[in-house]
């Protein structure tokens, strides 16, 4: 197993393949926007020793220690637990209701509770910028967002500390300008999030 602190950008990468993570294809984003290449994360997260290490080593991102780690479902629930637990607190998550995103379950943050937001993969930042706002909205501050990856060109502002354990920029585009489209490449729609 690979050491959480001295996990390198090819070890990443070497996850990745191994767990079959990255695909190839024509694929619609939960951003709206196409790409050649999904990164598949609930794949490499169905291995509890690479969740766990990658856990560890986003743990070690932390700006400071939160009172709670607060991920989006579906995709950063694994992942988050995985850090919540190496932090030593305890993991929420938030899901959409009725378009919005939300606390379900039971779920509550405190005023002033230091949160961490922990996703497995960041694009543009939407759902990431949604859960940052929901915890803003109930008092708690938020230390930073973390990710296994960052697809972006760069790490987008969302007012707060970005940070991922690999930045993996892949192309995207609108479906207008999308080279896949004019090819005539079947599109696949591979993720969680419906769009609208």
């Amino acid at each position: 197993m690979t050491n959480a602190s001295t996990l390198s950008r090819q070890s990443i990468l070497g996850i990745l393949k191994e767990t079959g993570a990255m695909l190839q294809g024509h694929f619609l984003l939960s951003s709206g926007l196409h790409s050649d290449r999904y990164l598949q994360c609930a794949r490499l997260l169905a291995h509890p020793r690479h969740a766990q290490t990658l856990g560890q080593a986003l743990a070690l991102l932390a700006p400071a220690k939160p009172d709670l780690v607060l991920s989006p479902a579906l995709g950063g629930i694994v992942i988050g637990h995985e850090t919540a637990r190496s932090c030593g607190v305890r993991a929420l998550f938030s899901e959409r209701e009725d378009g919005a995103m939300t606390l379900r379950r039971g779920f509550e943050l405190q005023p002033g509770e230091k949160v961490l937001v922990v996703e497995d993969v960041i694009t543009t930042g939407k759902s990431t910028g949604e859960v940052i706002a929901l915890a803003r909205d109930r008092g708690a501050v938020v230390l930073g967002a973390l990710a296994i990856v960052c697809r972006a060109e760069r790490a987008p502002d969302l007012g707060v500390p970005v940070q991922s354990l690999i930045h993996l920029p892949l192309a995207a585009f609108p479906k207008a300008d999308c080279p896949l489209c004019r090819q005539g490449l079947p599109l696949v729609k591979p993720g969680s999030r419906t769009i609208p």
